[in-house]
């Protein structure tokens, strides 16, 4: 392995946040960017909210506040907000990441900011953003979902309504869509010596990765004659995304002799070759489908048949059989045994429990001939603050001393 620094060594990052947003500079740090959190003396409650937690400390803290450092700061005394702005004069980058307009109150906000360091990138992320009807409106990550249409409301067996199990995608994809938009401005700001401020929301977000749903409504919204489904399925409109794969034979979910597997084979060489495989020409010779994107919607007969022929094998045996033979089969986990899949294993090395705090997946992106540095445990509240006086501000012992004695630290 080669021996580089780090992808994003040099840009320091200054973080308030509060909560799940904190999100946006998790892969900064990963990636081996200096992270400062700075909190206030109380600390940021996430460590107490959601489950699991892990010995007195959510796996939510563990997660997304890995690889920072914590400072603690009173930001109601000036001396706090000196050495705020102190930090900022060093920084490339300021994170926001709670309500807009929380650090403009302390007399912090962008135009503050970008008075004693022009080239800063000041990014804010937030429920519903900074503009829209919904701005001021309190809200949790769930709460972003619901508005993108991502979750269904369910119902149990004695009628009462219920959230049900998903992916949470505003948390998720507001931070990434977050951080991808701070580095174009880093970019820039280096480039130019002009920052700027950017916001994200992390409804827009769940909103933009549920695209094809949304826009596959908007588009049927349109006359027929000018919108309709595939050629292999006569033009006909199916439901939209993934609603339409309810009556498909050819690309399915079959039960195994011990599990599932997802069969793909909509492409008519690929249906040939599972058929020529399973020793059962007479399946293509009966129904060959069209060229591509053929699922055979609603050929129970064919499905009756890939029903039973799918229970004769294990999941591993199908695998096997799909990388042999080329035609498409995956393995259906679940979030309770993904990390036994020998695929996620060779990708995603669980940074451990024993280290970390909690056993996480790591940064996804391989900078290939090169190992990312591991992240740093999550830090106490407060844990970094001598530290970040001295290396990161140069204050010495008797500076350090009077900030202490101020109560600017908490």
């Amino acid at each position: 392995m080669t021996k580089r620094n780090a992808p994003l060594a040099g840009l320091r990052v200054i973080e308030s946040s509060l909560l799940g947003p904190a999100a946006i500079t998790t892969p900064f740090a990963d990636l081996g960017a200096e992270v400062i959190k700075v909190e206030s003396p109380a600390g940021d409650y996430v460590r107490d909210m959601t489950w699991p937690i892990i010995e007195g400390v959510s796996l939510l803290h563990y997660h997304v506040n890995r690889g920072k450092k914590s400072l603690t700061l009173d930001l109601k005394t000036p001396e706090g907000v000196g050495i705020y702005l102190d930090l900022v004069r060093g920084a490339d980058v300021v994170i926001e990441a709670m309500r807009p307009g929380a650090l403009a109150k302390l007399g912090l906000g962008y135009e503050e900011l970008r008075a004693v360091n022009p080239k800063l990138v000041f990014c804010n992320i937030s429920g519903y953003g900074m503009t829209g009807p919904y701005r001021d409106m309190p809200s949790h990550g769930i709460a972003y979902d619901t508005w993108a249409g991502v979750v269904k409301p369910a119902y149990d067996e004695e009628g009462f309504c219920f959230i049900d199990e998903h992916v949470s995608l505003g948390i998720n994809a507001g931070p990434l869509v977050g951080a991808l938009g701070v580095l174009a401005a880093v970019v820039r700001a280096r480039e130019t010596g002009e920052g700027s401020m950017i916001e994200v929301a992390q409804s827009d977000s769940a909103a933009f990765f549920d695209w094809y749903r949304s826009e596959s409504y908007m588009a049927y919204a349109r006359p027929e004659d000018v919108v309709t489904g595939n050629k292999s399925d006569g033009y006909a409109r199916r439901a939209v995304a993934t609603a339409g794969m309810k009556e498909g034979v050819r690309y399915q979910m079959y039960e195994s002799s011990d599990g599932h597997v997802l069969f793909m084979a909509s492409e008519q060489a690929f249906w040939k070759n599972f058929c020529e495989g399973i020793g059962r020409m007479d399946l293509f010779d009966k129904w060959p489908g069209s060229k591509y994107a053929d699922h055979a919607r609603g050929n129970r007969e064919l499905q009756k048949e890939l029903r039973e022929i799918f229970k004769t094998k294990s999941c591993a045996e199908w695998l096997e059989f799909g990388n042999d033979k080329n035609t498409p089969i995956a393995p259906v986990n679940t979030p309770q045994t993904i990390a036994e899949d020998p695929q996620f294993k060779a990708r995603l090395p669980l940074l451990p429990h024993e280290e970390h705090g909690a056993d996480m997946l790591p940064f996804p992106v391989k900078f290939l001939e090169e190992e990312l540095p591991p992240p740093s445990k999550a830090p106490t509240v407060g844990e970094h603050n001598e530290r970040v006086l001295a290396e990161v501000l140069g204050y010495d012992a008797a500076e350090i001393a009077k900030i202490k004695a101020s109560g600017a630290l908490g």
